[in-house]
C-alpha cells in the first residue's frame, strides 16, 4: 500500500522501546480508578444543554491528576472540559474525544412515559457498582467512554511516557442527536448535534488526528450522517357530532397512512445506500396532532418527524431530493391526502481514508489486543461527533466498548446498552487508547506522514 503523496505508507508497527512504554502505562492502569471516574461522571446529571456541572467536575478531576485542564463555557448551562498532556513539540498532536451529555434527562417529569411506564434505576443519574458493572444514566454511553480517555491520559502521565506530540482530552457538550429541550430548560436551539465539539474546535482546540470513543469494539473510519424532515398532513377541522354532515378529512388518519408508507420505503432506502460499513436507516420519532383534552375534535393538521440517516457518499441535497421523490410517490398513490414536508436539519456523513495514519494505528492496537486481523463492524447507522471532527478537517478514527450482553445485570435492550458499563471492557478500551497514543504521539510528524 502506498501513500497518496507517493511512496510506501509509514509503518505502524511498535518497536520494543514503544512496547515498553505501553507496558509501563498499562501497569499503572487501575480498575478502581476507572470506576471512580465513571461513577463520578454518572452521579452528575448532564442532559443535553446542561453539561456545565459535569464539565467543571471533569476539569477539576483532570487538573488533580496532573494534566493541564480548562473549562470551556458554551453558555450559562453548557460547557466543555479540555485536558492536555504536553509533548516536546516535535510530534503530532492527538485529540481524544468523547461527548458527555445523556440522551434522556433522568427525571420522571420529562422521561416518563416515553421511556416506559416507570423510570428504571439505570435511567437515573445515580451510579451503582455491581461487581464488574457500573449502572446509571449514561454510565456506558457516553460517560464510560469519556472516563477511559481520562484514565488513559492519567496512565500515560504516571508512566512518564516521553511524548513528542500533545495528547488532548476533549470532553464535549451537546453530542446527542437532539435540539433544545422545552422551556424553562431551553437556552439555545442548537444544544445538541455536536455543537460542543464544533465550539471546541472553533476555540482553538486542534490536533493533527482525532480518536473518538463511542460504542463498538472495532475501528470505524466512516460514519453515517443524518437529515431530519418534518412531514405535515392537512385535513379538515371537524367535530364528531357533525362529521357525517361535512367534508371530513382526518389529518391524524392521513398522517398514519403517510407514516406507514414511509416505513416501507425506509427498507428500500437502506438497501440502496448500504455500502462498506454503513447501512443508513430511517425512523419516525415523534408525532403531533390535536388536543389531548379534546378528542371530540379532529385537527386540521397532523405532523411528524423523520430521522433519515445518510451515507458518507450522499449529500444532504441528494437525500432531500430522494425523500421528496418518496413523498411524491405517496401523494400519487393517495391523491386525497394533502402532504407537505421540509428538511429541517442536516449533518453530512463523513469518512477518513482507511489508510490514514490514525485509522491504521487504531487498527494496529485492536489487532494487538485481539491477536487476530481486524474485523470492522458492518451495517452501522449510528452518527457521532466524528462527523463534526472530520467535517472540520481532522482525520478521525472511532473505537469503543462492546455493549453489555445477556450476562449483564439488566435485560439486553436499548437503555441497558447505554447505561451499564463493564469495567473489564473499560480496561480493554483504555489499553487500546494508550497504545494508539504511544504509537502516534511518540513519533515525529514526518514518521506519521505529516510533511507540513
Amino acid at each position: 500500500m502506498s501513500d497518496p503523496r507517493g511512496g510506501p505508507l509509514p509503518d505502524t508497527a511498535l518497536d520494543e522501546r514503544r512496547l515498553e512504554w505501553v507496558r509501563a502505562a498499562e501497569a499503572v492502569l487501575d480498575t478502581d480508578r476507572l470506576a471512580e471516574i465513571v461513577m463520578g461522571m454518572t452521579d452528575i446529571a448532564s442532559p443535553t444543554g446542561e453539561e456545565a456541572e459535569l464539565a467543571r467536575w471533569l476539569t477539576t478531576t483532570m487538573a488533580g491528576s496532573g494534566l493541564e485542564a480548562a473549562y470551556q463555557p458554551v453558555d450559562d448551562t453548557q460547557g466543555n472540559a479540555v485536558g492536555r498532556l504536553r509533548g516536546d513539540g516535535s510530534g503530532p498532536d492527538l485529540l481524544l474525544y468523547a461527548p458527555i451529555d445523556t440522551l434522556t434527562v433522568g427525571e420522571e417529569s420529562e422521561d416518563v412515559p416515553w421511556v416506559g411506564d416507570t423510570l428504571r434505576h439505570d435511567l437515573r443519574p445515580e451510579a451503582v457498582r455491581q461487581g464488574p458493572y457500573v449502572i446509571g444514566l449514561g454510565a456506558s454511553n457516553p460517560k464510560g467512554h469519556g472516563a477511559c480517555l481520562v484514565a488513559a491520559a492519567e496512565a500515560l502521565r504516571r508512566a512518564g511516557v516521553p511524548l513528542r506530540g500533545d495528547v488532548i482530552v476533549g470532553l464535549g457538550a451537546g453530542g446527542m442527536p437532539t435540539n433544545k429541550r422545552t422551556a424553562p430548560h431551553a437556552r439555545r436551539y442548537n444544544a445538541g448535534q455536536g455543537n460542543g465539539c464544533s465550539f471546541m474546535l472553533e476555540q482553538g482546540v486542534w490536533a493533527d488526528f482525532a480518536l473518538l470513543a463511542k460504542p463498538g469494539w472495532a475501528v470505524a473510519w466512516e460514519e453515517v450522517g443524518l437529515c431530519w424532515f418534518e412531514v405535515r398532513v392537512r385535513g379538515s377541522y371537524a367535530y364528531v357530532g357533525s362529521r357525517h354532515r361535512i367534508d371530513y378529512r382526518n389529518a391524524i388518519l392521513g398522517a398514519g397512512v403517510v407514516a406507514a408508507e414511509l416505513e416501507s420505503w425506509f427498507a428500500e432506502y437502506t438497501a440502496r445506500h448500504t455500502h462498506d460499513t454503513v447501512a443508513p436507516q430511517g425512523n419516525i420519532g415523534a408525532i403531533e396532532g390535536g388536543w389531548m383534552r379534546m378528542p371530540a375534535v379532529a385537527p386540521a393538521l397532523c405532523r411528524f418527524m423523520v430521522d433519515l440517516r445518510t451515507s458518507p457518499r450522499s449529500t444532504p441535497a441528494s437525500v432531500r431530493r430522494e425523500f421528496g421523490a418518496a413523498v411524491e410517490r405517496i401523494r400519487a398513490a393517495f391523491p386525497e391526502l394533502e402532504v407537505e414536508w421540509d428538511m429541517v436539519l442536516s449533518i453530512p456523513g463523513t469518512a477518513t481514508p482507511a489508510d490514514d495514519w490514525i485509522v491504521r494505528s487504531a487498527v494496529e492496537a485492536w489487532e494487538a489486543e485481539e491477536g487476530r486481523p481486524h474485523e470492522p463492524i458492518l451495517a452501522n447507522s449510528g452518527a457521532t461527533d466524528a462527523n463534526i471532527l472530520r467535517g472540520r478537517g481532522l482525520p478521525t478514527a472511532r473505537i469503543g466498548m462492546t455493549r453489555v450482553g445477556p450476562e449483564g445485570p439488566l435485560p439486553v435492550d436499548f437503555p441497558s446498552g447505554m447505561n451499564v458499563a463493564d469495567l473489564r471492557e473499560m480496561r480493554r478500551l483504555t489499553r487500546h487508547v494508550i497504545r494508539t497514543v504511544v504509537n502516534t504521539c511518540t513519533r515525529t510528524r514526518e514518521e506519521v506522514g505529516i510533511t507540513a
